[in-house]
């Protein structure tokens, strides 16, 4: 279909919302709702056949128009903290969800390196996690207490430091990204390929079942949240480099508030992760097996369903596909 003729049919559809939003016509949910679809698919339309086209902001401006529309009474009625926890930040989950596969995928790549880096090297531990941390990792196993390291301090203390520790840590992964993601990715290979030697160093020392039952209780959360960090930090470099039809300027705004959004989201994990870290994690030899486990597999279960799950469950209540 020619352009002209694209928007001579769709014309008195678009000018209808407009009639809409400044409240000249009235108009109830579902049928703001249907509305709003089809403006999507117009707009859908018009970027893959007229990418140049002046009439593809405007549909862009109408889509993000009709959006706010149908969805502002739901964020009125909804406490607005939980409307972002729990449909917001699922909806950007979902739209940016092949950044947060990407994540995993290098996270894992650069892991099954580490581990072979340190199964065919004996100095590489060494050069990754220091002297003196190995040093004194070793004196702790042959004292019979693997993770004593994570004894010290006060609970409290611990808990603070930690977070404070994790949240840094987070907030570079993301920031990292203004550096067209390089930045980003260089922070995942290194903290992916240290949680690899940090395990297959255990598993040499014939204390990997130790490690994973104290380490995983409070780095299930920490570990998938860096990873969703990543993900953040990967969305902003996108955004610079692939404006797609906005001006890169205005491509790069969207991107790093969805990405800041979904950072934020991380946040509570990093919270309960530090948590469990000062409280928990240091009494992992002392409590039953099963019960650390349950643990791990609860937070495990958690935040998978946070991030993989609720985003296809909340996009399919709001009409997406």
């Amino acid at each position: 279909m020619r352009e002209v003729a694209f928007i001579k049919q769709n014309k008195e559809k678009w000018l209808e919302f407009e009639r809409v939003i400044s409240n000249k016509e009235k108009k109830n949910p579902d049928e703001l709702a249907d509305l709003h679809i089809k403006i999507m698919n117009d707009l859908a339309y018009a970027q893959s056949f007229y990418p140049k086209s002046k009439v593809v902001p405007y549909l862009n401006k109408l889509a993000k128009t009709s959006y706010s529309k149908v969805y502002h009474t739901k964020r009125v009625d909804k406490n607005p903290i939980l409307y972002f926890f729990f449909d917001e930040v699922p909806l950007l989950c979902y739209r940016y969800r092949k950044y947060i596969y990407t994540a995993f995928a290098v996270f894992f790549v650069f892991f099954f390196v580490g581990l072979l880096s340190t199964f065919n090297d004996e100095s590489f531990a060494r050069q990754i996690l220091g002297d003196s941390y190995v040093n004194k990792t070793l004196e702790n196993i042959e004292s019979g207490d693997t993770l004593a390291v994570y004894k010290g301090g006060s609970n409290w203390g611990s808990f603070i430091g930690i977070f404070n520790n994790n949240l840094w840590v987070g907030l570079k992964m993301f920031l990292s990204g203004l550096f067209i993601g390089i930045g980003t990715g260089v922070y995942i290979v290194y903290n992916s390929i240290m949680v690899a030697v940090f395990q297959a160093f255990f598993y040499q020392q014939n204390t990997l079942w130790d490690s994973v039952k104290g380490i995983w209780i409070h780095g299930t959360y920490e570990i998938f949240s860096m990873i969703i960090e990543s993900a953040a930090g990967y969305i902003i470099g996108a955004s610079i480099l692939f404006p797609g039809t906005l001006k890169r300027f205005e491509s790069f705004k969207t991107g790093l508030r969805n990405a800041f959004f979904i950072f934020l989201s991380t946040i509570p994990f990093t919270f309960i992760a530090g948590f469990l870290e000062g409280y928990v994690t240091r009494y992992s030899n002392t409590m039953p097996t099963i019960f650390c486990y349950l643990i791990i597999l609860f937070c495990l279960v958690t935040i998978s369903y946070y991030y993989f799950v609720l985003p296809f469950q909340v996009a399919k209540k709001h009409g997406k596909r």
